[in-house]
């Protein structure tokens, strides 16, 4: 708006109301009707904004200066948490420096860059990741020795693993030679004594082989056992490894344990065979019972013996158990006997058990099988 002011009456009038206002030349011209001269660097004082009695201009709103971030709806700055330090100071410092309470564009972008990254995405890192990114920061020289020696295992525990290798390696051996004695010499042995049968019974059907003398390991008779379900070769010999080992009962025939064969008329007809491993043909022969058949088969007979007696626990040297007239037995009186021995307790050969019959029956093979083996 422009301001109304009067017009000029004469020239000659300039000098007193040309601004309208008396002595506004005077103050103007700094001296004056005395015609003093204006001071240097004075300012002429019709510039000096003094309230006009007839010209006023109406004064509008103060409005702050506009800021073209605000202008726009958003969403404030969250408070700095507890802990920020980082953050706290940098706000603190924007206001110091005229920031006001959220600071300019490039501070709030530098406190957003502290609080959530680069990115401005949140930090989700667990406090172990962050610690393991600091951590693999490169070593020196010395440091990563002093961590290899570190890590290298010292003589102490060299030794316990050496110890508990041998340990473990011992304990493996020890499982792999019980599983071979009790579960795989049983297999082999009961292979071979079956294919010994079984090659007995096909000579005897051919001819092959005639009653008399036999080699040592030779198989000449069979014998049945039918209350533990036995039966298993016979074979001239005590031999561990040519006979017993072999799954096959052996025949006291040598030297001063020499026993009577089963077609004497007189004698003890002793034989041996292993109570556990190597096809166990005796295990169980503590379970027999007076009365109780055990049947030798030969080429051409059967013979039926009956258990008599047992005798639990003896000493190996005690060979009275094979005599003609068995110490021990409870017979009195020359007859034909059998005896069976074998290693006791279980899993040892400590000590010997010993089990005696004596013949019922003789059967020729010609009038068929036995009562009890038919039964």
């Amino acid at each position: 708006m422009t301001a109304l002011r009067p017009e000029r009456e004469s020239d000659t009038s300039y000098g007193q109301q040309s601004y309208g206002v008396p002595g506004a030349f005077e103050d103007w011209s700094g001296g004056g009707a005395h015609g003093a001269s204006p001071q240097p660097g004075a300012q002429p004082q019709s510039y000096r904004q003094e309230p006009q009695p007839y010209a006023s201009v109406p004064e509008e709103p103060y409005l702050p200066p506009v800021d073209e971030e605000t202008v726009a709806l958003r969403i404030p700055d969250p408070p700095p948490a507890a802990g920020d330090a980082l953050t706290g100071s940098a706000a603190s410092s924007g206001a110091r420096h005229g920031g006001g309470a959220h600071g300019g564009r490039a501070a709030r972008r530098k406190a957003a860059r502290r609080r959530h990254g680069r990115h401005g995405g949140a930090d989700t890192r667990s406090p172990d990741t962050r610690s393991e990114e600091k951590s693999r920061a490169p070593l020196s020289r010395v440091e990563a020795r002093r961590q290899a020696r570190a890590r290298k295992p010292g003589a102490a525990v060299v030794a316990s693993r050496a110890i508990g290798e041998v340990f473990i390696t011992t304990g493996v051996l020890m499982l792999l030679f019980v599983t071979y004695q009790l579960w795989w010499t049983n297999v082999r042995a009961h292979a071979q004594a079956g294919q010994e049968a079984s090659s007995l019974q096909d000579d005897w059907a051919n001819g092959k082989r005639n009653p008399g003398a036999f080699e040592p390991g030779q198989g000449f008779a069979i014998l049945h056992i039918p209350k533990l379900d036995v039966v298993v070769p016979i074979a001239e010999g005590t031999n561990s490894k040519g006979v017993l080992d072999r799954g096959m009962v052996g025949h006291y025939a040598e030297g001063a344990l020499k026993t009577a064969m089963p077609s004497d008329k007189t004698g003890n007809f002793g034989l041996a065979g292993h109570r556990n491993t190597h096809g166990e043909p005796f295990r169980y022969i503590n379970r027999l019972t007076p009365g109780d058949p055990i049947v030798v088969e030969t080429q051409d007979e059967y013979y039926v013996y009956k258990m008599a007696s047992i005798l639990p626990v003896t000493s190996p040297s005690n060979t009275s158990v094979l005599n003609p007239i068995p110490a021990g037995s409870g017979f009195t009186e020359p007859g034909r006997y059998i005896t069976l021995t074998t290693c006791t307790p279980e899993f040892t050969s400590k000590y010997r058990m010993i089990v005696w019959g004596k013949m019922v029956e003789e059967r020729p093979r010609s009038k068929g099988k036995p009562d009890a083996l038919v039964s």
